[in-house]
């Protein structure tokens, strides 16, 4: 048995064809079923379920391709250990960060680790917090910024910081000129635009009118964030997101002070338990917690 037999096994599994698999590969279709058929011989048992339309696994090859997938997770580790340069002269990091996160950290945290290790490629996308554990585990990225109370097993955080939620609105809307607070009572007569239900700012804010037993004035809902902020800093509609987003815009957007306040939430640094760390995913960590206080998060 070796490597590419794994491989190979694996490609079919996922494409659930011979052919498919085949040019996927870009080996020969004779090639491949042979290689299959040797593996198959020296484990002494059925992999692949041939009598359909559509080649399935075995029960049998179920089990072997779920310990094979893990077996190669780990082997891409390896290679990314060995490969590590610790003068941080060339490397890679995956990152995925939460919707909100990108709004106000993204930006200034990729300028800072681009000025800092230009030979470095970063590679950053945009998940639920589901999906960044789910990728995590699965060593589809190095780290992840997303909430904490992580639920996962097999998942690690770190403390960052504490995200404030914010009545945010445009510097030339009347609230931004308000002496006073801003209570819950009276927000229920301003028109709001919202993220849309799908996302867990939105979860937490629906709860907090509840609590408040208030039924907010909602006019737009979007799943956009950049949306919002363009809808808010054209006209007199307020939004709720965080704070943090107001800040790092201050002539354009106002935050406005409520009462009660709005919940707050731990954003974490996640990391997979028993993932290698190479020097440029710690690079990363200390380039993270470095803007974090520079933006006073």
């Amino acid at each position: 048995m070796e490597l590419r037999h794994i491989r190979y096994l694996l490609a079919v599994a996922d494409h659930g064809s011979f052919s498919r698999a085949a040019d996927a590969l870009q080996v020969s279709q004779p090639t491949l079923s042979q290689q299959i058929k040797q593996l198959e011989q020296s484990l002494g048992v059925q992999l692949l379920d041939r009598s359909g339309r559509t080649v399935r696994l075995t029960d049998a090859g179920t089990a072997y391709a779920e310990h094979s997938r893990l077996a190669l997770r780990e082997l891409e580790a390896g290679e990314r250990a060995v490969h590590d340069v610790q003068d941080l002269s060339r490397g890679q990091v995956r990152v995925s960060v939460i919707p909100t996160i990108t709004a106000y950290l993204t930006g200034p945290l990729v300028h800072r680790f681009h000025r800092s290790y230009p030979g470095i490629t970063l590679s950053i996308t945009e998940a639920t917090q589901s999906q960044i554990e789910a990728a995590l585990l699965a060593d589809r990225i190095d780290l992840g910024i997303g909430f904490g109370g992580s639920r996962s097993s097999g998942i690690s955080s770190s403390h960052l910081f504490i995200e404030k939620l914010g009545v945010i609105v445009s510097s030339a809307n009347p609230l931004a000129r308000r002496d006073s607070t801003l209570t819950v009572h009276d927000l229920a007569h301003v028109r709001l635009a919202l993220l849309s239900r799908d996302f867990a700012t939105r979860m937490r804010i629906d709860d907090y009118f509840a609590e408040q037993s208030v039924a907010p004035h909602v006019t737009l809902e979007a799943n956009s964030i950049g949306a919002l902020i363009e809808v808010v800093s054209r006209g007199s509609t307020a939004t709720i997101l965080p704070d943090a987003i107001a800040r790092g815009r201050l002539g354009e957007l106002t935050p406005i002070a409520l009462d009660p306040a709005l919940p707050t939430r731990s954003i974490e640094l996640l990391t997979r338990s028993t993932a290698y760390r190479s020097a440029a995913a710690r690079a990363f960590e200390q380039v993270v917690s470095s803007v974090t206080d520079d933006l006073g998060l």
